[in-house]
């Protein structure tokens, strides 16, 4: 199983190598993170808008 990593960026959640987010593309991951967070709709969600999220995915809490 391949190990999740998270952006520095924009926190999503990958176990690729470069951010999934069409307006992130960062590859500055790291292994080192905590707390999940799971965006269904970030349109309707007053999470994603404090998190400033604006794509469906999983995003962690706190990244260092």
């Amino acid at each position: 199983m391949a190990r999740e990593m998270a952006c520095r960026k924009c926190k999503r959640v990958t176990t690729e190598k470069v951010c999934p987010v069409e307006t992130c593309k960062s590859s500055d991951l790291t292994p080192d993170w905590n707390g999940v967070v799971l965006v269904v709709n970030p349109a309707d969600s007053k999470i994603a808008d404090t998190l400033n999220i604006k794509q469906k995915g999983k995003y962690a809490i706190k990244v260092t």
